[in-house]
């Protein structure tokens, strides 16, 4: 059985640790936090032991999951990896591009697996609508969070939208053509409310917006294609689904339907709605499993470290043009 060790024991990582001991596929070993009443208060509560150090609990680990903030993720990382460790890094995956760039190549130097922690690509909710994004071509996303003065040591497009920004990327299969963004500081150092416009060779239009001072909670994407129109909340795990078919010439329709003329001489089309079933299950729980199935299969995890990558590639991408806004303005 592999032994995992958690570095990091603070609100997330404390969620990590509670739902890594009630899975049987491995076995943990224990956490370490540079706080120390921190650590006294978790090895109590959860009956864990604690390591001494970084280094320790690596050693000791046949899989690391890093649950730190963002700063340290990289440092951490290649410890692990230069010992050929598995990882889970939660997200963004690394402070800077470059950082990021250089774990893929020791990821593939090492030869292990790593996973980094976009989780919403295992909400419920998401998992139900993505086999019907078949082809969108307009994106809107709303990510809006009440301030909490956790997660203000990072803009809000890498603590909020960058979330947003992988599940685009992971349903659009085009490069991207440009981005656009602007955003604002109002409580934090630096933006807590931002928007981005990114526009793919295909002709394909995400419009992004993430803010953590806004009054309410929502989490709601909407993908527009081609007769269909899919509307995903992450927040209260619902898909609503509503779409169009060509009513064929003669064919009987139910007389409660709705028909659409869409023009002269053309076809007539049916609008119809549904609410595909969305499956029960805990989204932390299932991408920690996700790495833990890819490494018994020797398969790529979900969400790679390219994946991870990527979305953190254009999360910059964002931040300079909002810049580059500022700058003009």
């Amino acid at each position: 059985m592999l032994k995992i060790g958690v570095i990091g024991a603070g609100h997330l990582g404390k969620i990590h640790l509670n739902l890594l001991k009630d899975i049987p596929k491995v076995k943990l070993i224990g956490f370490y936090d540079t706080n120390e009443s921190n650590t006294e208060e978790v090895s109590k509560d959860l009956g864990l032991s604690s390591f001494n150090s970084v280094d320790d609990l690596i050693e000791a680990s046949d899989i690391v999951d890093i649950v730190t903030p963002t700063l340290s993720h990289y440092e951490i990382a290649v410890a692990a990896l230069k010992k050929s460790k598995h990882l889970f890094i939660e997200k963004p995956m690394t402070n800077s591009v470059a950082e990021a760039k250089e774990l893929i190549e020791l990821t593939h130097e090492a030869g292990v697996k790593v996973q980094i922690g976009h989780v919403e690509r295992f909400n419920p909710a998401f998992m139900a609508a993505v086999k019907y994004c078949s082809d969108p071509m307009f994106i809107e996303t709303h990510r809006l969070a009440q301030f909490n003065p956790r997660g203000t040591d990072v803009p809000v497009v890498l603590d909020l939208m960058i979330h947003d920004i992988d599940i685009v990327l992971s349903v659009v299969k085009s490069n991207i053509k440009r981005i656009s963004a602007s955003g604002v500081a109002v409580i934090s150092d630096s933006p807590d409310i931002a928007n981005a416009r990114i526009e793919f060779d295909n002709g394909c239009v995400a419009n992004l917006t993430a803010s953590r001072i806004s009054l309410k909670n929502m989490r709601k994407t909407r993908f527009f294609q081609r007769n269909a129109y899919i509307t995903v909340d992450f927040l209260e795990k619902q898909v609503e689904l509503i779409k169009l078919r060509t009513i064929e010439k003669g064919e009987k329709t139910d007389p409660l339907a709705v028909i659409i003329d869409v023009g002269k001489d053309a076809q007539q089309k049916q609008l119809y709605f549904e609410s595909p079933t969305v499956g029960e299950g805990n989204a932390i729980k299932m991408e920690l499993e996700s790495l833990f199935e890819s490494i018994a299969n020797d398969s790529i995890p979900r969400v790679s470290v390219q994946d991870g990558y990527e979305a953190l590639s254009v999360a910059h991408q964002v931040l300079d043009q909002m810049r580059l806004t500022e700058s003009i303005s």
